[in-house]
């Protein structure tokens, strides 16, 4: 059994406790909200996941020094990406010896960078993995079988959080490819979010084909340059995790592309959805990315012309089915 803080109350946070204390740990959750603490207190239940019963061993509080404690062994970062840095700052002096595990998908906005180089800055001397895959919070919560990849510096780290997570309902990949599992979670949500587009507008199979394939090209080309390795783009945190948010309902991101495919601004998009919705933020900081690389993503300039001047989305088809053509 292992003590384990999780930082952030949201569904994918609340996933992870429930998945974690059904293998036996004492599990700690840090919430902002004090209704969503007294709903996991008192009732055991989660918003983001109505349908699930929260098992025992699990604790909510807004403060933080009563969930990272001295004796924590692990600590799992699970807040949205914006707030990385802040909330960050809120816990940095209570960590000793504990790794902190950047479970989040996204960048930070203002500087372009990568969750793993925020953490890096604010927690220097601490050992830091990234743990990414094909999971929504939805059924690991009941335990769907579900594989996931833990990323890290240290094998010594990988290893023991492998031995944490592992069951017969979760399989555990180790790399040491940090960069490239970090930029295949937050690339992954902006090609979603263009797959929600296209069921919006009723395009059909062949346009979501055609979509994911070269959207994850756009993703390679991209996270290699920022300094990923290309074959972990097309393994489970980089293919894995874009059929699965690009397929499903359960998809935050897909969701809010669908609506915004329906003719919803982004406002009306964030409000019906209520949610974080990552693939929003990231798809400017992806457009700011490329074009300070000089990496050729058509897909995601376009999409950032739909979301931020107001291209029309089935013009932004048009447009990108015209292009000059090319080899594969």
């Amino acid at each position: 059994m292992k003590k384990i803080a999780i930082i952030g109350s949201g569904s994918w946070g609340v996933a992870l406790a429930i998945y974690l204390a059904k293998q036996g740990n004492d599990i700690k959750i840090w919430s902002f909200s004090e209704s969503e603490r007294d709903l996991i207190n008192n009732e055991k239940k989660c918003k983001f996941l109505p349908n699930v019963v929260l098992p025992d061993g699990i604790v909510c509080s807004t403060k933080m020094e009563d969930v990272i404690e001295v004796d924590t062994d692990i600590v799992l970062h699970v807040t949205p990406s914006k707030f990385t840095r802040s909330v960050v700052k809120q816990y940095k002096n209570m960590i000793k010896n504990q790794s902190v595990v950047i479970c989040s998908k996204g960048f930070e906005a203002e500087t372009l960078k990568t969750l793993d180089q925020v953490l890096k800055e604010e927690l220097p001397n601490t050992k830091i993995a990234v743990l990414s895959g094909p999971s929504h919070a939805e059924e690991v919560s009941i335990l769907i079988p579900t594989a996931l990849v833990v990323a890290s510096e240290d094998e010594e780290l990988s290893k023991t959080l492998v031995e944490t997570f592992k069951s017969d309902k979760l399989r555990m990949y180790t790399s040491k490819d940090v960069k490239g599992v970090e930029l295949g979670g937050a690339l992954k949500n902006i090609i979603a979010f263009c797959a929600g587009v296209c069921a919006g507008l009723e395009l059909g199979d062949n346009s979501f084909a055609a979509l994911l394939t070269r959207g994850l090209v756009e993703i390679s080309r991209l996270g290699v340059a920022l300094g990923g390795k290309k074959e972990t783009f097309y393994g489970l945190t980089g293919l894995g995790d874009l059929i699965v948010t690009c397929g499903s309902l359960h998809s935050r991101n897909r969701k809010a592309g669908f609506l915004v495919g329906k003719g919803y601004t982004i406002d009306e998009t964030r409000k019906e959805v209520g949610m974080t919705i990552e693939s929003i933020d990231n798809i400017e900081v992806a457009y700011k990315l490329a074009k300070q690389y000089n990496i050729d993503v058509p897909i995601i300039n376009t999409v950032y012309d739909v979301l931020y001047n107001k291209l029309n989305p089935r013009e932004a088809v048009t447009m990108l089915m015209t292009r000059d053509l090319k080899e594969e």
